[in-house]
């Protein structure tokens, strides 16, 4: 058998520079490492009081980056598609998606999430409020659409029963996705009083179940922090 590569992943730190910070490039990967079932350090960097030593391992770079064997990668991305190439069968699971459109599910979400989010003007927050809204029941209605291989299953259903976005198990996808929501979830309530409508009944199950998974609600950073991370840039409406 093969020796267990060596693997260190860096993620922002919190305020208090102890926990993980808000970013969800670095809870993706998080997610992914955990997942895998990879054995692998740990380290949150404050990039404010970074030990040079950090600093000259990835000059310029931003948490996440990570140390694979000594090699340092520091695009979330290409760490996404090196660790399922390099983390692969039959040793670790393979978490890409069995169906392409998976992996655009709810991929504009958060683009108007963040429009809604930031404008105080009461005046047009209806407008942005649907908007963005609209994204969500997008993502339900992919989430409520049974996909190929329930329908082989069971041909007259109507309504998907799937956990996650591409089945049953958490997929690079999910990894990608969930990360947002949570901030989503997080800020929204905060800054508008708006909670992810129960009648979006596929989206709602989708997010109950991701919360029940270690891998997702034991990497998320606290509220607070994310908070905090949205304290300059998120506004409350203008009375």
């Amino acid at each position: 058998m093969a020796e267990s590569p060596k693997i260190e992943l860096f993620v922002k730190a919190s305020v208090d520079a102890e926990s993980v910070g808000n970013c969800p490039f670095s809870q993706r990967l998080f997610m992914i490492l955990w997942l895998k079932g990879a054995n692998f350090t740990l380290t949150t960097v404050d990039m404010k009081r970074a030990p040079a030593v950090l600093k000259a391992l990835a000059p310029g770079s931003q948490p996440p980056f990570l140390i694979f064997n000594d090699e340092v990668k520091t695009d979330t991305n290409k760490i996404e598609e090196f660790l399922e190439e390099n983390l692969a069968q039959p040793e670790y699971p393979k978490l890409c998606c069995r169906y392409k459109e998976s992996n655009g599910a709810g991929d504009d979400i958060f683009r108007k999430f963040s429009g809604y989010i930031k404008n105080p003007n009461s005046g047009i927050n209806n407008m942005l409020e649907t908007k963005f809204l609209s994204t969500l029941v997008k993502l339900n209605m992919y989430l409520e659409t049974p996909l190929p291989h329930e329908l082989d299953q069971n041909p007259n259903a109507t309504q998907s029963t799937r956990l996650y976005l591409d089945g049953e198990s958490l997929t690079l996808a999910d990894c990608n996705l969930l990360p947002k929501l949570n901030i989503v979830k997080v800020v929204c309530k905060q800054y508008r009083d708006f909670d992810i409508p129960k009648e979006l009944k596929g989206l709602t199950r989708y997010l109950d179940n991701a919360y029940k998974q270690d891998q997702f609600r034991y990497t998320c950073p606290n509220a607070s922090e994310i908070l905090i991370a949205y304290h300059s840039v998120a506004k409350y409406l203008n009375k």
